[in-house]
């Protein structure tokens, strides 16, 4: 079995394809079940760890075998599982200490069958950014008549939380750059420009105000609980200044991972938005824009980049 790890923190260089002997090879356990994959993700996040910049937070234990998304076709079905078996098409996600998406076979925690009208390469890098939109716009309790602001609104997960935020009747401003605004305006999102001046820039586009803010970037906090008013009605994914704003950052990593050192206890993960994904799918209504697809060997280049932070959608490798 090959896996995708890496034995240092360092540049992408550092991401090695290995040979996993049949010893190392998961199955699976209780309530869980084994993939051969077919695509798996690349994890933002992931790529954070493996440069060293978090290193505080979210300390490596090396080898750091890489991975939270896959997609593939059931091989194991552990004890106590139901309504699944050998053969399924399924997507979902690795546990968060375990990892070990990014290889040739997988042990999914939480899975869901794969929608016919996706492509492997959509499956393969949805269930993450699936768990996570609906995640936060339940913490937000979006609802019918919001509007909501996403920013980041072009990347992996931001596309995603964009169309299950239009999904329970919210209206939409996603930021991006001006070359992806046509592309937010595909996906029934109002575009605009991230950086000074938004808050005005929000307050033109939702003259009525702004009922909650999805935060996937960053680097703004002060100006995005400006435009929500209250620091309760902005949650962050990707800013670790977030407490000193009175804003909740939203992750789903195992309590011994993080927590403290995020300055928030992990949020219970939204394994129903799997569900909810499937039957959006169903409808034409949820896609996963693949910025762009590698093969298990190139998950080096796959790390460079989702590092340059100008990737429109998921990046997903093919195995």
């Amino acid at each position: 079995m090959r896996a995708v790890q890496f034995c240092e923190y360092g540049p992408p260089e550092v991401v090695h394809v290995v040979d996993v002997g049949a010893a190392d090879e998961p199955h699976a356990g209780p309530g869980r079940v084994r993939i051969t994959v077919r695509t798996s993700g690349i994890s933002p996040g992931e790529v954070l760890v493996r440069s060293g910049a978090l290193r505080e937070a979210v300390p490596a234990a090396f080898p750091w075998r890489t991975g939270f998304d896959a997609a593939g076709v059931v091989d194991e079905v552990g004890e106590g599982v139901t309504g699944v078996r050998v053969g399924d098409e399924v997507f979902g996600w690795a546990d968060s200490a375990a990892r070990g998406a990014n290889a040739d076979l997988a042990v999914l925690a939480a899975w869901a069958a794969k929608p016919t009208g996706w492509s492997w390469e959509e499956a393969g890098g949805a269930a993450g950014a699936v768990e996570t939109g609906t995640r936060v716009l339940d913490l937000l309790a979006v609802g019918t008549g919001d509007t909501v602001l996403v920013q980041g609104a072009a990347g992996g997960t931001g596309a995603v939380t964009v169309q299950l935020a239009l999904a329970r009747g919210a209206t939409v401003v996603g930021t991006a750059s001006a070359h992806n605004h046509e592309f937010l305006r595909s996906l029934g999102a109002v575009p605009t420009t991230y950086g000074p001046g938004l808050t005005d820039r929000v307050r033109a586009l939702a003259p009525a105000g702004v009922d909650a803010v999805v935060d996937c970037a960053g680097g703004s906090l002060p100006d995005l609980v400006a435009i929500a008013g209250d620091a309760r009605r902005v949650v962050t994914i990707a800013d670790f200044t977030a407490a000193a704003h009175g804003v909740h950052m939203s992750h789903g990593a195992p309590a011994d991972d993080t927590g403290a050192a995020v300055g928030a206890a992990a949020d219970p993960l939204a394994v129903h938005g799997l569900a909810i994904a499937v039957a959006l799918a169903a409808e034409g209504r949820l896609r996963v824009p693949v910025a762009a697809s590698f093969p298990l060997t190139g998950a080096a280049a796959a790390h460079e980049l989702s590092e340059t932070r100008h990737a429109r959608g998921k990046i997903v490798l093919v195995h």
